[in-house]
């Protein structure tokens, strides 16, 4: 992160995590990591849509620092375009029974603009 300048309006924001989430069994929902104790939200702001690509930097620099304490996947709808290894690694061990799971439902993959887990074939 370095030489990056950090505006007012560029955030981080944190939700609180445990409490009755984790009583929840893992494969009963598609949402993995209900045992983290917090999770984050890194938001860039910056109204001036020039600042983009700094705002994009600064937030994936920040995600590579922090991530090594972390649980290693995250909460699909905090997630932006990060590739299939990440939503893969977000949904651990559901992940094959979700792909399943849309093979059945959704076998054309008619809804893929999101973090897409294609259908197994």
């Amino acid at each position: 992160m370095k030489g990056i300048r950090v505006d007012p309006e560029m955030r981080t924001v944190r939700a609180e995590g445990g409490c009755t989430q984790g009583e929840v069994n893992h494969a009963a929902a598609a949402f993995s990591y209900r045992d983290a104790n917090w999770s984050m939200v890194i938001a860039g702001v910056d109204p001036d849509a020039a600042n983009k690509d700094t705002i994009t930097q600064w937030a994936r620099e920040y995600w590579d620092a922090v991530h090594p304490y972390s649980a290693g996947g995250a909460y699909v709808n905090f997630m932006m375009e990060e590739g299939a290894d990440r939503v893969r690694a977000t949904y651990r061990d559901n992940y094959d029974r979700l792909a399943t799971i849309k093979a059945q439902y959704d076998p054309g993959n008619l809804f893929r603009v999101n973090q897409n887990i294609p259908p197994t074939s």
